[in-house]
C-alpha cells in the first residue's frame, strides 16, 4: 500500500524499451517503491530527499517500471533466444492488416505454421539423435572410435537403440514446455481471470476486456503443440525400424494410428480455441490418453523390432519428413502472402499500412527463416563433430571408415538459402539507403531552413551536423523494400524443397547442370559458406544468451527485442515467451485507478511506454476517465504501431482513444527522433491541432553566453528537461476533473 503523503494531482511516467532504472525514470537519486514488486513496481523519491527531475510544481511524480518483466531474471532473459523462432511466429498474426478475418482464415493459417515449427524442432532433435548418432554414426567404427559414451551403444540393436535414444527429443521437448511454463509463472496471469479471451480473433479489439489474459487460449495451444511434438517423434521413429515382434500388420496399423494423431492435432491447431473450459479439458484429456498409449506402443514396437544392423545413408523416412515439413511452410507462407495481400486491397480507408500489408507473411517468413538457421546449425555442428571436422557431401564424399553422416538435402538448401537471403538483404539495403539518402537529405534541409534561418557561417558545421541527424532519423520509413524483398527470397528459399522431394541437393543440381563436376565443386564450397554463416549467426545468439545470464547490462540488450516481441498476447505460438503486458496493462489501470480517487492523474508514456498507456487508457472505466489525461513523448504510436499494427493501433483506434479522455492529450516530438513522431496527420478530421506539439531540437544552434558548448542534439531521450514538458503537464492537470 502506498503510504507516501504526497499531492492530489499524480503525473506517473511509463519508460520505453531496454528495462531503464526508477532512477533514471524519475531523474533522482534516491527512490522507494511505493506500490508493485520487484518484477514491476511503483516508485517516488524518498520523501525529504527532493522533487523528481522535471516535475511540475503541485503535481507528484511517480514512475511506473516494468523493465524486469523480460530483462529481470538472467535464466529467463537467456533462455528467451532459444524461443526466438515461436516469438517471431506468435508476432506474425498481429501484423494483419484492418478488416474483418473473414472465415478466422489468417489466424488459421499462422496457428498451422506455428504448428510446423514445433515440429521443426522435434525433427531438429530426431536428426542429431535417431539419424546422426544411432542411425549413421554408432555402426561405423572410424566414428564411434575414442568415444566410449557411443561406443557401448554399437551392441544395442537397432530398434531398441533407437527407441532409447528417442527420450532426448521427448527431453527437449518438455525443456521447452518448462521453460514456457515458468517464465509464464513469474509474472503471467495479472487480473482477473474470468476474463478470458474469445477464441475467435477476428474481430478482437484492444478495448475487448479480457484481450491481455491469454491462459486459457496459451494452454490448450501448448497442449495440442506438445502432442504435434510427440507424434512427429513417433512418426520418425516408427519410420526408422522394422516391423519386429509385433509383425508388419501390427507396426502397419501402429503407424497409421501415429500419423492419424499428428493430423488430428494439425486439425485442432486450425479450428478455433474452445470457449468452454469444460469442453477443452474433455477433448484435451481424450487427446493425451491416445497419444499416451501410442506413444508407449511405439517405443515398445522399436524395442521389439528386428534386431537388423543400421544400413548406410539416412535414417529411413527421416529425408521425407524434413523436406515435406519445409514443402508445408514453402505452401503456407504463399497462401498467406495471397490472403493477406487480397484482404489489404480491399480494406476501407485508413492510411495504407507499411509493407503494403505484407507484415504477417514477413514476420511469419522471419520466423520459419529463423527456425531453419537454428535447425541447420544444430544438424551440422552435430554432424561435423562426428565426422572429425570434415563436412559430408555427396560430390565429396567421407572415407568409408566414417560413414556417410549426411544431413537432409533440405537443410542443404536452407543454408543455401540463408546465405542468399543475407547477401541479397545487405545489397537492397545498401541501394536502398543509398537512393534514399538524397530524399532524406532534402526533406532535412527543408526543416533545417525553417528552424534556423540566417544561420552564421560559424555555425555551418553545426548545422550539417544537425542535418543528418535529421536525415538518418528517416531510415525507419526506408526498410520497407528490404523486408519485401526478405520475404521474395525466403518463398524463394523454401520453393527448392522441391528439388529435395526428387532427391537433388545443390551440389548434385550443379553437377547435372555443368557437366564437369567444378561446378558442383564451387558450388559445394559457397553451400559450406553458408552453413558457416548460419551457423555463426546461431552461435552469436548463443553467446549473446549466456552474456546476458552473466551480464544485467547483456540482459538489457536482449530484452530490447522482448520487450517488442513479447507486448502481444500468444495466440499463435504457446512456446513463445510470455506477454508482459498480461500483467503490466492490468496493473497500471489498477494503479491509476487508486490514484484517480485522490486527484487528476497524467499518464506520462515515453517510447513505448506511450503504447502500454495507450492500451491502459482503453481499459479504463469511463468514471476513472474523467480524471485521467495522457502525455507522450517519443511515441512510435503512428509512426510504427498504427502502420505496422492497423487492426489494432489503426487511425479509428487512436481517435477512440483521444474522445475517450476528452482530447485530453498531448503528444511531444523532435525531427531529430528515429523512433517518435506525431500521432495524428495534419489537418485530421475529429482531431484538436494542439494534439502534436513539434520540439525544435537542438534548441539553439550558438553556444549560450552562459554555457561552454552549443545546446545538445537531443533526439529520443530526454523530453522532461523541457519547459514544453512541464506546460504540457500543467494544462493536462488543470484540464482533468
Amino acid at each position: 500500500m502506498d503510504e507516501t503523503p504526497g499531492r492530489d494531482a499524480v503525473e506517473l511516467r511509463v519508460h520505453g524499451i531496454s528495462g531503464v532504472t526508477a532512477e533514471r525514470i524519475l531523474d533522482h537519486p534516491i527512490v522507494t517503491r511505493v506500490a508493485g514488486n520487484t518484477h514491476a513496481g511503483f516508485f517516488r523519491p524518498r520523501p525529504g530527499s527532493g522533487t523528481a527531475g522535471g516535475a511540475t510544481d503541485g503535481v507528484a511524480v511517480e514512475a511506473y517500471r516494468w523493465g524486469s518483466l523480460t530483462a529481470g531474471a538472467a535464466v529467463r532473459t537467456a533462455s528467451m533466444l532459444l524461443l526466438l523462432p515461436f516469438m517471431l511466429s506468435n508476432l506474425a498474426i498481429w501484423l494483419r492488416p484492418a478488416g474483418h478475418d473473414r472465415w478466422g482464415l489468417l489466424g488459421l493459417l499462422c496457428r498451422v505454421l506455428a504448428g510446423t515449427l514445433t515440429a521443426t524442432f522435434v525433427l531438429a532433435a530426431v536428426g542429431v539423435t535417431l539419424d546422426l548418432v544411432g542411425w549413421q554414426c554408432v555402426p561405423y567404427p572410424g566414428c564411434r572410435a575414442s568415444r566410449p559414451y557411443l561406443a557401448w551403444l554399437h551392441a544395442v540393436p537397432a530398434g531398441p537403440r533407437l527407441a532409447l535414444l528417442s527420450l532426448v527429443p521427448l527431453l527437449a521437448l518438455w525443456v521447452v514446455w518448462a521453460i514456457g511454463t515458468r517464465s509464464a509463472r513469474a509474472f503471467e496471469g495479472f487480473g482477473p481471470l474470468a476474463a478470458q479471451p474469445r477464441s475467435d480473433d477476428r474481430d478482437q479489439s484492444l478495448t475487448d476486456a479480457g484481450f491481455w489474459q491469454d491462459a486459457h487460449v496459451t494452454g490448450w495451444l501448448r497442449q495440442v503443440h506438445v502432442v504435434l511434438g510427440v507424434g512427429t517423434l513417433n512418426v520418425a521413429l516408427l519410420a526408422g525400424v522394422a516391423p519386429g515382434g509385433i509383425g508388419a500388420t501390427g507396426h502397419v496399423v501402429l503407424f497409421v494410428i501415429a500419423v492419424g494423431l499428428l493430423g488430428a492435432s494439425v486439425v485442432l491447431l486450425a479450428l478455433p480455441v474452445p470457449t468452454s473450459p469444460v469442453r477443452a479439458r474433455r477433448i484435451l484429456r481424450t487427446l493425451w490418453a491416445t497419444t499416451v498409449v501410442a506413444t508407449v506402443l511405439c517405443l515398445g514396437s522399436a524395442t521389439l523390432a528386428d534386431a537388423t544392423p543400421s544400413g548406410s545413408g539416412k535414417l529411413p523416412g527421416y529425408e521425407g519428413a524434413a523436406a515435406g515439413v519445409v514443402a508445408a511452410q514453402g505452401v503456407l507462407l504463399v497462401v498467406l502472402t495471397v490472403v493477406t495481400y487480397t484482404r489489404q486491397r480491399v480494406a476501407e480507408g485508413g492510411e495504407r499500412p507499411v509493407l503494403r500489408g505484407l507484415g504477417t507473411p514477413i514476420m511469419a517468413a522471419a520466423a520459419v527463416s529463423v527456425g531453419a538457421a537454428f535447425t541447420a546449425t544444430l544438424v551440422y555442428r552435430v554432424a561435423d563433430a562426428l565426422d572429425h571436422g570434415d563436412i559430408p557431401d555427396p560430390i565429396r564424399p567421407n572415407p568409408p571408415i566414417v560413414g556417410p553422416l549426411e544431413p537432409p538435402v533440405a537443410y542443404w538448401w536452407a543454408a543455401l538459402a540463408g546465405l542468399a537471403a543475407l547477401l541479397i538483404g545487405a545489397a537492397v539495403t545498401w541501394v536502398t539507403l543509398l537512393l534514399s539518402r538524397r530524399r532524406r537529405r532534402r526533406l532535412a534541409a527543408r526543416i533545417i531552413e525553417r528552424d534556423y534561418p540566417g544561420v552564421p557561417a560559424a555555425d555551418a558545421h553545426r548545422l550539417r551536423v544537425v542535418r543528418e541527424t535529421i536525415a538518418r532519423s528517416r531510415v525507419t520509413e526506408e526498410l520497407g523494400p528490404v523486408l519485401l524483398a526478405f520475404l521474395l527470397i525466403a518463398s524463394l528459399g523454401l520453393a527448392t524443397v522441391a528439388f529435395d522431394v526428387i532427391g537433388i541437393g545443390p551440389t548434385q543440381l550443379a553437377d547435372r547442370l555443368g557437366g564437369d563436376g567444378g561446378a558442383a565443386v564451387v558450388l559445394a564450397y559457397v553451400t559450406d559458406a553458408g552453413v558457416w554463416v548460419i551457423s555463426l549467426l546461431v552461435i552469436f545468439l548463443l553467446i549473446l544468451g549466456f552474456r546476458a545470464y552473466r551480464s544485467a547490462q547483456t540482459r538489457r540488450v536482449v530484452a530490447v527485442l522482448w520487450d517488442l516481441g513479447t507486448f502481444w498476447p500468444r495466440t499463435v505460438h504457446p512456446f513463445a515467451p510470455p506477454c508482459y503486458a498480461a500483467r503490466a496493462v492490468p496493473e497500471l489501470a489498477k494503479r491509476v485507478t487508486g490514484l484517480t480517487a485522490r486527484g487528476p492523474v497524467v499518464i506520462s508514456g515515453h517510447s513505448h511506454g506511450s503504447v502500454l498507456a495507450a492500451a491502459t487508457i482503453l481499459h479504463l472505466p469511463p468514471a476513472v476517465l474523467t480524471r485521467v489525461s495522457l502525455l507522450t513523448y517519443g511515441s512510435p504510436l503512428r509512426r510504427t504501431y498504427a502502420r505496422l499494427y492497423p487492426a489494432y493501433f489503426g487511425p479509428r483506434t487512436l481517435h477512440d482513444l483521444g474522445g475517450r479522455i476528452g482530447w485530453r492529450w498531448r503528444n511531444l516530438w523532435r525531427d531529430t527522433d528515429p523512433i517518435g513522431g506525431p500521432i495524428f496527420p495534419p489537418g485530421s478530421p475529429g482531431t484538436p491541432p494542439d494534439v502534436d506539439i513539434r520540439l525544435r531540437d537542438p534548441r539553439s544552434l550558438t553556444i549560450d553566453p552562459a554555457d561552454t558548448v552549443p545546446p545538445p542534439i537531443e533526439g529520443h531521450w530526454p523530453y522532461h528537461t523541457q519547459a514544453a514538458y512541464q506546460v504540457a503537464i500543467r494544462e493536462l492537470t488543470d484540464r482533468s476533473g
